[in-house]
């Protein structure tokens, strides 16, 4: 088993001469570092900064939350990029392991597992931190559907500004898994993942039916990386695979949630099934702040962008208070919930950066504006250096210093590019990608499962309850 890891890495390490010849077609060089001799060691050599972990926040005490790091992860990578780099290694070996020991989940009294193999964790833990990881008990988050579209996303953002291929090479297998794993939430076969009628994302109280917004457009954006990536490292099967099931669920996407001028909440049948959210564009947010070709047309993105601005951000307190998370077409808050009705910090930051993308500037400032006004001016709520996850219109706060508000630093982000990302849109990797009708099959029919094989024998986490061939 330990040959089928190796065996991986030395085709895609065989292909990188093929790398260079994006270098002279004009595509930004990658910087060739060192080779892993094995994924679960990832030698840093001089790039060692130790472990790193960060709170969630001071009321919700666990470390590095993944989907809120989703949010806050431009900080580290605009200050302390091999810090950034270093958690993502460390979630590329939670990837790849499994802890057995049993846990129940308090929403729905069910019991499961702590951590399935395939799945990214929620957390990597309170008192125990890599070694007794998903501390969060409310939900079954393996069965969340943001966690693994938010890792793919994450990482392909941090290697194509490092142009790092060590750490690329390092963590791909735990990308191939990671979007294999959520194959099995394609109930219809049309490439898109459902969720399951209940809070099965980051938004942990408010229930989503059938294809949603949030995660379908994670889902997409995670599938064009994974193919970009896959391409870049040489796994050019895969990227096949990547892009003709991205096309497939791209069509699906829009002809399920597309209304004419922004994407609905989710395609059920629910009173909030057709409500504006704010961060409906999430995986537009990242596929663009990493170089990708923009998920939909620019007319889509600014419709939906601008509807925000109009209902989500101006309709509350004249636009002094950011953007609602849900708001109903006939412009009343949607009050499906306590988040649906919340204002979040973080995620008025991200939809702002988005519109920054998005070449809408002046509207992007109006949005992030009401976080200053409401948080730090003389006429908000006196919430200096300690900003909360979220507020109500009446002021009241929840989780005050959260992690999700560093998003502030995706408007940075977007505001000064790297060179490497900025240079990314003159090639279109995308196009470069060939497609056969082999590439439409099931992954989980894939012929060669060599992720899945690593994935039974990963020697993660030594001396820990996780189920490791260590």
């Amino acid at each position: 088993m330990n040959g089928t890891y190796v065996g991986i890495r030395d085709t895609v390490s065989g292909n990188y001469g093929e790398v260079h010849a994006l270098e002279e077609e004009g595509a930004t060089p990658l910087k060739a570092t060192h080779r892993s001799s094995y994924l679960v060691e990832f030698p840093y050599e001089d790039d060692d900064v130790g472990r790193f972990l960060y709170l969630e926040g001071v009321e919700y005490v666990m470390w590095c939350t993944y989907d809120v790091h989703f949010y806050a992860s431009f900080a580290l990578l605009n200050l302390f990029p091999k810090i950034e780099l270093s958690i993502q290694r460390e979630f590329a070996k939670a990837v790849l392991s499994e802890d057995g020991r049993r846990v129940r989940f308090l929403a729905e009294g069910n019991w499961g597992i702590r951590k399935v193999r395939g799945a990214v964790p929620h957390d990597l833990g309170t008192h125990d931190p890599w070694n007794e990881m998903n501390a969060y008990n409310i939900h079954d988050t393996s069965q969340w559907k943001d966690l693994n579209p938010k890792f793919v996303l994450q990482v392909y953002r941090d290697f194509a500004a490092t142009g790092d291929m060590s750490f690329g090479v390092d963590v791909w297998p735990s990308v191939r898994a990671a979007i294999e794993y959520m194959e099995q939430f394609d109930r219809d076969n049309d490439g898109l993942i459902e969720n399951d009628g209940f809070p099965d994302q980051t938004y942990d109280t408010w229930t989503v039916h059938g294809v949603s917004a949030y995660c379908g457009c994670l889902w997409l954006a995670a599938l064009q990386a994974a193919a970009a990536m896959a391409f870049q490292i040489g796994d050019k099967e895969f990227a096949e695979i990547c892009k003709a099931k991205f096309l497939k669920a791209k069509s699906a996407f829009e002809a399920k949630l597309w209304n004419g001028s922004y994407f609905s909440y989710d395609c059920g049948s629910s009173s909030n099934s057709r409500s504006i959210q704010s961060d409906q564009l999430a995986g537009q947010w990242y596929t663009a702040s990493s170089g990708l070709p923009n998920l939909f047309d620019d007319y889509k993105i600014r419709s939906a962008l601008q509807k925000i601005v109009d209902f989500n951000v101006l309709k509350v307190r004249g636009g002094r208070m950011g953007a609602v998370n849900g708001m109903h077409p006939n412009g009343k808050v949607d009050d499906t919930c306590m988040q649906s009705r919340e204002i979040w910090t973080g995620v008025t930051y991200a939809a702002a950066a988005t519109m920054i993308l998005a070449g809408m500037e002046d509207q992007a400032f109006t949005t992030a504006e009401g976080i200053f006004i409401a948080g730090w001016s003389e006429d908000g709520f006196g919430y200096w250096f300690q900003t909360p996850e979220a507020w109500t219109t009446d002021g009241h706060f929840r989780s005050l210093i959260y992690m999700r508000p560093l998003a502030i630093w995706g408007m940075q982000w977007a505001l000064s590019r790297p060179r490497a990302i900025l240079e990314a849109p003159r090639i279109n990797i995308m196009d470069r990608i060939e497609t056969s009708p082999m590439s439409f099959r099931s992954l989980r029919h894939d012929p060669h499962p060599g992720v899945r094989k690593i994935a039974t024998k990963a020697k993660c986490f030594s001396k820990s309850g996780l189920r490791c061939a260590c």
